[in-house]
């Protein structure tokens, strides 16, 4: 594409449709851009574009958004940017960038980063002295537009310092860039500090000052997080003291200017945080000298925040530095009388109250809420922060916290108990308090606390909001009230925890999202709790009274606005559904429930979390409905039309939980299973189902399910070749090799030896293609199963023969190069067990084994055998995890997720066998008697001492011997 007035016209044109209200202008546009940028120099003509004075600068801003779209898909792809253009680009954008009005700047600044992302330092080395040169020049001349525009650059180039692992080409980068531009970020960093200085009381406008020591302390704290450098060190005085002098002095012609004004100020003051706060974390012994003024400086600040929503990213990065002090070593700051009461009084208690904005957040964005508020998703709220600072202190000053604490506990409650109406905040406040600063034991649900006694706490606090007639009234007490339910759980006894079932049950019915979805997660939560003697806490009987109006609520919950697809509802419906007692009435009823729930997210499904939910709930009503005697069809005439609805209008984010529920539902019938299943089952034959590399786990699933339950009809016409064709197709990839062996150990275990006799030529061709392909540890592993298997189910004889019958000779090299070395990296119960019995079998009955020319083979077979059974797993299996092949990987797909209560039942093909080890000596001591006096002369030179020993100490305990 060349530049000329045609070319300006042409993309001047499309620019502007894509402005266009009308979506067909829009388009078109858009196609005839997307066509123009497959052309060489497109990029470099449209960047030509953006800097043409005099095109509209609404053209040149999309222009500007385009180009910068353009690198981003184009710079280091399959359809790259040629390197000529890119030079030029490269030559062009910094200059432009700099003379650009500030909504382009913004957007070729980001442009410049996408380039500097791939090809900075080392194939554009040109890039940072012409910054530094245009950033001296800027600075020199007071043109904060420019400066500001080189340092927002820089700030997005030197961004990647903070999210790498650190290595020596990183630390080279690093090294480049601070011995280029940490002196000329100081300089510009002083000479604004200075402006500023002298500017405070003048009315000059300080914003673009401001925003200049933002983003200088924005690349400060890229260059300083890997380490420490020379030169900040060096410099540390100089920095320390802008910083302090920004925490500590106010501005009054900007803060008190109205609009953003404050904001631009805290934005400065909130990075001058982290960037002490890294400080603090990663260089506190050279920090130290500093650390009593910023702490005092910090401490001061906070007492001015007010409780504005627009003021919590100052607030929260000034508790985090508080917070890391009270963990470290200059802890000491916090030791001092009266320190304690003071944070908890002036910080803790102000930023823990409920606010306007929390209320507002309560009753319109649910799910956040309660993403911030019961999961703790980050500590970036106020709430929880002031909370991390309490326990940071009590980490050293545990009692002055607890009193303090305990006391301001009691003040809260007395405060509301003088008026509940007005004070009902306080009362939230001296939950959240108790809530916060419990102590989770790891490893279990069982939480504690020393600030109240639990038991007394929740009587007399939690109780009244439990019992409250109206469900919908106060709904954040409710809230908070159901949370400590929810986290004292294991410590509520179960007589008392009983009681308040039923109330528990009233709040799914409550108008707030927040209040139906605590009370449906405490029910869940409650029904998890395993006592150590008893096993589960609470069983069928203790909800059967319940259950009809529980399971109603539950359902109904689900009808109010912005909850019809409430993760914490649902997976409350599937916890209650595993425990309670299921009637074919009330299995039909949920049932019916849920697949008209299933019809509805069909049609647009968005919360993948409410959608496993509402699956396993299918799964698990369906298992635990055919174990109580119900029969299957009771579901199948609710369930088909919805995975008919999920097949035919290629809902394809459910095809995986689809076949799991199919090959379920085959699993239950009886043999013959009914013939709309077999219709099923051609879908499952054909190629297109299994190019989703998501669909296959549940595919293989359901294809097993098929084998074990229609081996008859899986033998007629070409259904087993095409079988085999998509073992054979799974095989040769490495992501998908396992599943190809559990479609072929399927089809050994369940047809007989006439049915896959024609076949097994092709098998072993197929496997010993794969093993000369690449030899994987997991491959070989499936291998050797599977060989156990064959064995097992048809003989040794018939294991050796059909795979000479391949290659003349091949079964020894397989044996000596594969089975014998690798046996000992069997793991798992039921595999370990079917390769030592399968092993012990050729051993003691195989003819091409027993023979005395053999006895080499013999020797090292039974040394693998006893290494297998006698070492731990950690010792014989510790080999390198497979490197997975990338290049099959490539792009985004859709990731199976399993269904727990809908899994495949591991079947033991060896249940007469109880002992792997007693079969294995019991083989070799008969085996002996045949021929008294061969066997041990083998096993003294071909077995490994230790192994040896452990052969005598197993037949010595077994009352055996090998004679």
């Amino acid at each position: 594409m060349e530049w000329n007035p045609q070319t300006l016209q042409f993309l001047s044109e499309c620019f502007l449709q894509t402005l266009a209200p009308a979506p067909e202008p829009r388009r078109r546009a858009e196609t005839s851009l997307a066509d123009a940028a497959d052309r060489p120099n497109y990029g470099l003509v449209v960047l030509r574009l953006v800097a043409e004075p005099s095109v509209d600068d609404q053209i040149r801003q999309a222009a500007a958004v385009n180009f910068k779209n353009h690198l981003r898909t184009r710079w280091s792809s399959e359809a790259p940017i040629l390197p000529p253009e890119k030079e030029q680009i490269k030559s062009l954008i910094v200059p432009l960038m700099l003379s650009a009005t500030r909504k382009i700047q913004s957007q070729l600044s980001e442009a410049l980063a996408v380039i500097g992302k791939h090809d900075f330092p080392k194939a554009w080395p040109a890039l940072l002295p012409e910054l530094v040169s245009n950033l001296k020049n800027a600075s020199q001349a007071s043109d904060y537009a420019s400066v500001n525009g080189i340092l927002g650059t820089a700030d997005s180039i030197f961004n990647k310092f903070r999210f790498v692992f650190k290595t020596n080409d990183l630390l080279l980068d690093l090294k480049y860039c601070l011995d280029n531009f940490a002196a000329p970020l100081l300089e510009v960093f002083l000479k604004t500090a200075s402006l500023i200085d002298a500017s405070v009381n003048s009315g000059a406008n300080l914003r673009p000052l401001f925003e200049s020591q933002s983003l200088c302390c924005s690349i400060f704290y890229s260059l300083n997080f890997q380490e420490l450098p020379e030169f900040f060190e060096d410099h540390m005085k100089e920095w320390m003291g802008e910083f302090r002098k920004y925490l500590t002095t106010t501005y009054p012609a900007l803060e008190g200017s109205g609009g953003d004004g404050l904001a631009i100020v805290d934005e400065l003051r909130a990075k001058v945080c982290e960037n002490i706060n890294l400080y603090m974390e990663k260089n506190e012994e050279e920090f130290q000298g500093y650390l009593n003024d910023f702490a005092l400086a910090v401490w001061t600040l906070l007492g001015n925040v007010s409780q504005s929503s627009n003021r919590d990213q100052l607030a929260i990065t000034a508790i985090k530095f508080l917070t890391t002090v009270s963990t470290s070593v200059h802890h000491n700051l916090f030791a001092s009388e009266g320190v304690v009461p003071q944070i908890c009084q002036g910080i803790v208690i102000p930023n823990v109250k409920l606010r306007e904005d929390d209320e507002e957040l309560f009753e319109m964005n649910y799910i956040e809420f309660i993403r911030r508020d019961m999961e703790g998703s980050d500590l970036d709220t106020r709430r929880r922060i002031a909370c991390e600072l309490l326990k940071g202190i009590a980490a050293h000053y545990g009692n002055v916290v607890r009193n303090t604490v305990s006391s301001q506990i009691q003040s809260l409650l007395s405060s509301f108990a003088a008026n509940p109406v007005i004070n009902w905040k306080d009362k939230d406040c001296a939950i959240h308090l108790v809530v916060s600063l419990a102590i989770k034991k790891a490893g279990t649900s069982y939480v504690s606390t020393e600030l109240v006694d639990v038991q007394s706490f929740f009587e007399s606090v939690i109780v009244p909001e439990l019992q409250s007639p109206d469900v919908n009234g106060y709904p954040m007490l409710k809230a908070g009230a159901l949370k400590f339910f929810t986290m004292f759980r294991s410590q509520i006894s179960k007589s008392v925890a009983l009681k308040f079932f039923p109330d528990l049950v009233r709040f799914l019915a409550s108008e707030s999202n927040v209040v139906h979805s605590y009370a449906a997660s405490c029910i869940e939560k409650l029904l998890l709790i395993k006592d150590e003697v008893s096993g589960p806490r609470y069983t069928s009987a203790d909800i059967n009274p319940i259950f009809p109006v529980m399971m109603n609520n539950l359902f109904s919950a689900l009808k109010h606005q912005e909850s019809e697809e409430n993760q914490y509802v649902m997976k409350c419906i599937m916890r209650v559904l595993g425990v309670a007692d299921l009637s074919a009435d009330v299995a039909r009823v949920c049932i019916e429930g849920l697949t008209f729930i299933l019809g509805e997210v069909c049609q647009n499904p968005k919360n993948p979390v409410f959608n496993h939910y509402l699956f396993e709930s299918v799964a698990i009503l369906v298992k635990r409905g055919c174990e109580k005697g119900l029969s299957v069809s009771v579901f199948e005439a609710s369930l088909f039309p919805k995975l008919e609805i999920i097949l035919t209008n290629d809902v394809t984010e459910f095809f995986p939980y689809t076949f799991q529920l199919l090959a379920q539902l085959v699993e239950l019938n009886r043999s013959p299973i009914p013939p709309i299943y077999m219709q099923i089952f051609v879908i499952l034959l054909s190629p297109d189902s299994w190019k989703r590399a998501a669909n296959v786990p549940a595919l293989v699933r359901l294809l097993q399910a098929f084998l074990q339950k229609a081996p008859n009809e899986i033998n007629q016409g070409d259904r087993l070749t095409k079988v085999l064709g998509i073992f054979d197709t799974l095989i040769q990839s490495s992501s998908t090799s396992d599943q190809g062996f559990y479609v072929l150990n399927t089809v050994i275990e369940s047809l007989e030896y006439g049915v896959i006799k024609p076949y097994i030529s092709h098998i072993w061709a197929a496997l010993f293609r794969e093993l000369q392909r690449r030899r994987t540890v997991k491959l070989i592993k499936s291998l050797l199963i599977f060989i156990s298997l064959f064995l097992i189910k048809h003989g040794s004889s018939n294991l050796v023969d059909t795979m000479n019958d391949v290659q003349p000779d091949i079964f020894n090299v397989i044996l000596s190069q594969f089975w014998i070395p690798n046996l000992k990296l069997i793991t798992g119960a039921i595999e370990l067990k079917l390769a030592a019995v399968a092993s012990t079998r050729l051993v003691c009955e195989s003819p091409i084994l027993l023979d005395p020319a053999a006895a080499e083979s013999w020797g090292k077979m039974v040394d693998s055998i006893v290494t297998l059974l006698s070492r731990p797993e950690q010792e014989r299996a510790d080999e390198e995890p497979d490197v997975p092949d990338i290049s099959e990987n490539v792009g985004y797909t859709a990731a199976f997720v399993r269904l727990y209560n809908a899994g495949k039942k591991e079947e033991d093909p060896l249940k007469d066998i109880r002992d792997p080890k007693e079969f294995f000596v019991a083989s070799l001591s008969r085996l002996s008697t045949l021929s008294p006096g061969r066997y041990p002369k083998v096993i003294n030179e071909m077995v490994d001492p230790e192994n040896q020993a452990a052969v005598l100490q197993l037949c010595n305990s077994l009352n055996l011997t090998i004679v």
